[in-house]
């Protein structure tokens, strides 16, 4: 962990000395849930039964509060770590509240940006097995991926009955981890009993669609639906193929029965959390499960949960996708921000944020405000929470003040790192004002029957102040092609870089008139959505040049450290 705060203790230390609570009495004591409803992975961990689940629907719904922040950048923001920190100081505070947060995917967690589990005093736990192999559900996220991808090209091999011409095909296979190398792949090779050599591809699992249709599918009978209207490929007459023509669709949501209960954990503070789900936001629609979230909705009288990166990514597909497909509505939102990240965004080098620099702050925070101005075209109410590090400064965190209230907006100071709850209870009496006033609806920020490259515009040009999209003849014909298919109706998923609001991740602050060029569209028909890649993001990242992985170690009594 970074110097946020004088305690020298790291994430893993205040996790393993962490005094956690049986997960079966917590469940049945904190929210009435039997023992026979639970399905437990150890003493701390435990699934939900989708029996249960279904039994819950005559409840009332919770308030739902989104977490997002501002673009991130290699300071850090925090967004994790406060989503953790609000819930604890909600249940502080008298209120009944559980958070929802995303599974975190091993790539990230062995490559540079590490694990997902909060830090600090503000963590999920256990933290190691949550940020590692958890209750398995990405394993059969992948298995079910993969299970389809071999039945595409045994198909193939079995004679090709459906005439899937192997240049169209469109389903890519997946690992849970930055490997660059399998980016383009040629696969059969080896001779005749292998099969018609083909190039292929591999993107991480939480790029899978698969991964996008198990957190967006309402209950099993969904689920399989979904599955069974994944394409996988093309004709030589342009007719699509679907898992369902394969007969692959039963069996995937067989891998899956088990992975598609929610996971239930707990915070530092014996709260409980429902972990469960993983897409990136960057590349995919950043949201844990709606499974998930109606199940906590029904569980507490609050409920807080996180879209991944900056509110350009994360937030934007969580309203427009998310909440459009699951009738969600959020009525306030949590935009984090940092000091250290906002004088970045100000042309501030790393190693020079230590020093106060109010002008920088100011000049950053243009990107701030952006986040919020987009999020009020959402007609959500916005609180900012400063994620406090210990060479903040009065003057600095003053500056942040001014400016968001220049806005409408208060800005909060927070230290749930260092202080657990208490460190954030301000930030949750002031969510809890907030959300006292009269609820209203979001406003979405395209209808469904606007034209695809239209809604690909408004989100350029509206959320990311761009002057236009721009493609060359082939992807255009492809949003053509789409459009006349019948996949007009769909909301767009744009895959594009988390750190600027442009395609240049080297464009800090708030970069305005650029374009937005779209290098790639693949239909993700059973997600219910179309998947636009814009400029050199990789659904297949690599690792650093020094990855995380290198200081994560085991030792002889088997504790895990170096994990981050």
């Amino acid at each position: 962990m970074t110097d946020q705060h004088t305690t020298p203790k790291t994430d893993i230390e205040i996790a393993n000395a962490a005094s956690m609570e049986k997960i079966l009495p917590l469940a049945k004591e904190r929210l009435g849930i039997e023992e026979d409803n639970l399905e437990p992975f150890g003493h701390y961990k435990t699934k939900i039964s989708l029996d249960y689940i279904e039994r819950l629907a005559d409840r009332p719904d919770g308030k739902l509060i989104l977490v997002t922040a501002m673009s991130p950048t290699p300071a850090g923001e925090g967004k994790t770590t406060t989503t953790v920190g609000l819930g604890d100081a909600l249940n502080r505070i008298g209120k009944k509240a559980m958070i929802c947060l995303r599974e975190p995917s091993l790539g990230p967690c062995f490559g540079m940006k590490g694990g997902a589990a909060g830090g600090g005093y503000a963590q999920v736990v256990p933290m190691t097995d949550i940020n590692l192999h958890f209750t398995g559900d990405f394993h059969a996220i992948g298995v079910a991926n993969n299970l389809l991808a071999a039945m595409i090209d045994n198909h193939i091999y079995w004679g090709n009955e459906l005439g899937l011409d192997e240049r169209r095909i469109t389903w890519r296979r997946v690992v849970d981890m930055n490997d660059r190398a399998l980016r383009y792949i040629v696969n059969s090779m080896g001779g005749v009993s292998n099969g018609f050599p083909r190039e292929d591809h591999f993107d991480i699992t939480v790029a899978s669609e698969v991964m996008a249709i198990f957190c967006l599918a309402t209950d099993m009978k969904d689920l399989k639906k979904r599955l069974g209207n994944i394409i996988v490929g093309f004709t030589r007459d342009r007719k699509p193929i679907h898992a369902r023509d394969l007969d692959a669709h039963g069996a995937m949501a067989a891998v899956l029965k088990d992975a598609f209960q929610p996971n239930l954990v707990q915070t530092l503070e014996n709260n409980p959390a429902l972990v469960h789900g993983g897409p990136f936001a960057n590349i995919a629609h950043g949201c844990n499960s709606v499974l998930a979230t109606r199940t906590a909705l029904k569980l507490a009288d609050y409920v807080v949960t996180e879209a991944g990166f900056g509110a350009d990514l994360g937030a934007e597909k969580f309203l427009d996708i998310k909440c459009r497909k699951a009738d969600l509505n959020p009525e306030a939102a949590v935009v984090v921000a940092t000091v250290r990240a906002l004088k970045m965004h100000g042309g501030v080098a790393k190693q020079d944020l230590g020093r106060e620099d109010v002008a920088a702050v100011q000049m950053g925070s243009r990107n701030l405000t952006r986040h919020i101005d987009n999020l009020h075209k959402f007609d959500l109410p916005v609180v900012v929470a400063i994620n406090r590090f210990s060479t903040d400064t009065t003057a600095e965190i003053e500056a942040v003040q001014e400016i968001c209230a220049s806005h409408g907006v208060k800005a909060v100071l927070c230290d749930h790192w260092g202080k657990g709850s208490a460190g954030a209870e301000v930030l949750a009496r002031t969510v809890v004002s907030q959300l006292e006033k009269p609820a209203r609806p979001i406003s979405l920020l395209y209808e469904d029957e606007t034209p695809l490259w239209e809604k690909v515009k408004t989100v350029a040009t509206k959320i990311y102040a761009a002057d236009d999209i721009i493609a060359d003849q082939k992807v255009e014909n492809q949003f053509r092609e789409l459009q006349e298919q019948g996949f007009g109706h769909y909301p767009v998923c744009i895959a594009k870089t988390q750190y600027s609001f442009s395609t240049d991740p080297t464009l800090r602050g708030a970069p305005s008139h650029h374009v937005v060029p779209i290098r790639e569209v693949r239909v993700a028909a059973g997600a219910e959505f179309v998947v636009v890649i814009c400029g050199d993001i990789m659904t297949m990242p690599g690792l650093p040049r020094i990855p995380a992985a290198t200081q994560i170690d085991v030792t002889e009594n088997g504790q895990i450290i170096g994990l981050f």
